[in-house]
């Protein structure tokens, strides 16, 4: 499989592109803002994308969902209890930028624990609330990747004081689902550099914060 990201909008939104070099479907996760250069790589890649991913439903990640869907006519996907950020500017959080908008409907609701295929892409969707109500990740367990989304970063975590956010509840969902994975899972994150499970388990002062 071949990656390619793309940084977007003004909060650096991680946009990955990920393909097969084979067949050259593949799949958008995350298309946050910038539509035309995100438009411009796909399609300089020369690539059939087959659906747009989404981790979770804040403003930062949906930004160019809209223009993406019209122009690949590809359908959207984003976990069980999550789409409700799509219709909402205050769960979205874009009203709280003095910026509301929406966004168009998910067509399919990914289910917790459940593999998925697109192409030769196969993902296992991991239930990451925490961050937001119903925030997931990806596992390409063949190929050693887990898009984290805003679940978990490079020495730190997602932020939880938006709507439907917890503290607790997201040092759960990654102590459940992310940690007992491999150390050499590489975590591709929804901002910043990626990094491994393994050097988050042993690093991450979060979880050790929360072991006291």
């Amino acid at each position: 499989m071949k990656l390619e990201t793309i940084v977007v909008g003004d909060f650096a939104v991680n946009c990955y592109i990920y393909f097969s070099e084979e067949s050259k479907s593949g799949i958008i996760i995350d298309p946050g803002a910038d539509p035309d250069q995100i438009i411009k790589k796909v399609d300089s890649l020369g690539i059939k994308l087959v659906a747009i991913l989404l981790t979770h439903g804040h403003c930062d990640h949906i930004g160019a969902l809209a223009d993406i869907k019209e122009r690949y006519e590809i359908p959207i996907y984003i976990g069980k209890g999550e789409q409700v950020l799509l219709n909402d500017a205050n769960e979205n959080g874009s009203a709280l930028l003095g910026q509301p908008f929406t966004a168009p409907d998910a067509d399919f609701l990914f289910e917790d624990e459940t593999p998925y295929s697109f192409g030769d892409i196969s993902l296992r969707v991991l239930f990451t609330p925490g961050h937001s109500r119903a925030g997931v990740c990806l596992l390409d367990e063949s190929e050693g990747i887990l898009f984290t989304g805003d679940t978990l970063f490079q020495a730190s975590i997602g932020r939880t004081d938006l709507p439907g956010g917890s503290f607790k509840t997201l040092l759960n969902s990654i102590q459940k689902k992310i940690l007992p994975l491999p150390d050499g899972i590489v975590c591709l994150p929804g901002h910043g550099p990626s990094t491994t499970v393994g050097a988050e388990r042993r690093n991450n002062p979060f979880f050790f914060e929360s072991m006291v």
